[in-house]
């Protein structure tokens, strides 16, 4: 188990963790838990156990962030003179932090290298979405068949441009314009223009 950010334009394709580095540069491996018997070991990559303080779990030099997409962030480097003898998961929240910032940042140049929506379009989809949170206080089961029309109107529209993408682009252009990894804008592009992600 480790920490990740996910936004949900991107989803998996640009999943970030916070990257725990040792010492010597490299990144720490995944601790392994002995629970007893059994066949499952459990284990975690979570930057809060790399304090240390036992022989199982190295202690941590510095934290950087990454994305799935391959990007790293800087290395942000640990004071362990002010951790002390604090809980390390209380002392290096902050440093942690600073990797999701930077993973922010990452996610904002993503959406500057996709395709852009016309301003047109987003103001109006954006007033879609407020018109309808406003009528969910008036109406719950009202908004949700709204809600399954936008599902049905998403379908249709993305029925004959998945398929005039698929003709015009590269998967790996496809991806690109959408900032997804390859595998999953297949996958959406299956989805809407209703092929199999096989084919």
């Amino acid at each position: 188990m480790e920490e990740s950010w996910t936004a949900d334009e991107y989803g998996a394709s640009h999943e970030g963790t916070v990257k725990v580095l040792l010492d010597d540069g490299s990144t720490a491996e995944p601790v392994y838990f002995d629970v007893g018997s059994g066949g499952y070991v459990p284990s975690s990559s979570h930057w809060s156990i790399y304090d240390g303080r036992s022989a199982r779990t190295p202690r941590a030099s510095a934290f950087r962030a990454a994305c799935a997409c391959g990007w790293v962030g800087t290395s942000h480097v640990l004071d362990w003179g002010k951790v002390g003898d604090q809980p390390f998961h209380t002392a290096a929240a902050a440093d942690a932090d600073r990797c999701m910032t930077d993973w922010d940042r990452h996610i904002m140049e993503v959406g500057e290298s996709t395709v852009p929506v016309p301003e047109r379009i987003a103001e109006l989809l954006e007033t879609l979405e407020a018109e309808v949170e406003r009528y969910t206080e008036e109406s719950p089961v009202g908004a949700v068949k709204v809600a399954r029309r936008m599902e049905i109107s998403a379908a249709n529209l993305g029925y004959w441009a998945a398929r005039k993408a698929r003709g015009a682009m590269s998967p790996e252009e496809v991806a690109t314009a959408l900032g997804l990894s390859t595998r999953q804008a297949a996958s959406l592009l299956a989805r809407f223009g209703r092929w199999s992600p096989y084919a």
